[in-house]
């Protein structure tokens, strides 16, 4: 464990809360969007994915699914944005965790902060409406990203506005506004997020990957979210 995954672990040893929902947010289930997983073959629209993770979710009576950090993924074959000629260049390994769960969600800090940027990245199969918080722990500062949010989620800001634990960040867009996918909230930790402004890669390559776990540690190492 490096030094910056051990201040992140020792922040809080309790779960620490990230998505309010309409029901019990202690209802979790972990989702496989592996490569590994042959359901998602037969699923080419945002629609069908939705329909997918809703059924997972209404069979395991869990209202949030969860998961996919350093997880390989086919789900970005479909745009050009993670494609590339050359396979070890080709972004496909996931650098956050993703929750399920339903449009309008709320999203909250799990941590105290303040906002660093915000952007509506467009690109399809990109985050749509993010919102970048810097945060700071015994000297250390670093960031969390909250991508897929809805376009009110990303109104009205400014940078340096503080947020503390609990407060809401954002809510959860919809499949025209996120990236065109069934709605979540991909979250991120960045320990040097360098000149990057409402926005910073979620799906490295082969070639790269060695350098963002270290950059983009597990966010569950804060979370606890599982064991």
């Amino acid at each position: 464990m490096t030094s910056f995954e051990s201040l992140l672990y020792n922040y809080c040893f309790t779960q620490l809360y990230l998505i309010k929902d309409f029901t019990d947010y202690e209802k979790f289930e972990f989702i496989d969007l592996s490569n590994s997983n042959k359901d998602l073959n037969s699923i080419d629209n945002a629609n069908d994915f939705e329909t997918y993770i809703n059924t997972k979710l209404d069979n395991s009576n869990n209202f949030i699914a969860y998961g996919g950090y350093k997880e390989v993924r086919n789900l970005y074959k479909r745009s050009s944005h993670f494609t590339t000629e050359n396979y070890l260049d080709e972004r496909n390994i996931h650098l956050g965790i993703d929750f399920w769960s339903k449009v309008g969600s709320s999203v909250v800090a799990p941590i105290p902060g303040k906002i660093h940027s915000f952007k509506n990245n467009t690109a399809f199969g990109d985050y749509g409406p993010t919102i970048i918080l810097e945060h700071e722990i015994d000297s250390t500062v670093f960031y969390t990203l909250y991508g897929h949010l809805s376009l009110s989620s990303i109104t009205n800001l400014k940078v340096g506005d503080l947020v503390n634990e609990g407060d809401v960040v954002g809510y959860l867009g919809d499949h025209t506004i996120n990236g065109n996918y069934a709605p979540h909230l991909h979250f991120q930790i960045i320990e040097d997020i360098g000149n990057n402004f409402g926005d910073f890669k979620g799906v490295t390559s082969l070639r790269d990957k060695k350098e963002d776990f270290i950059n983009c540690p597990d966010p569950n190492l804060l979370l606890k979210i599982y064991s």
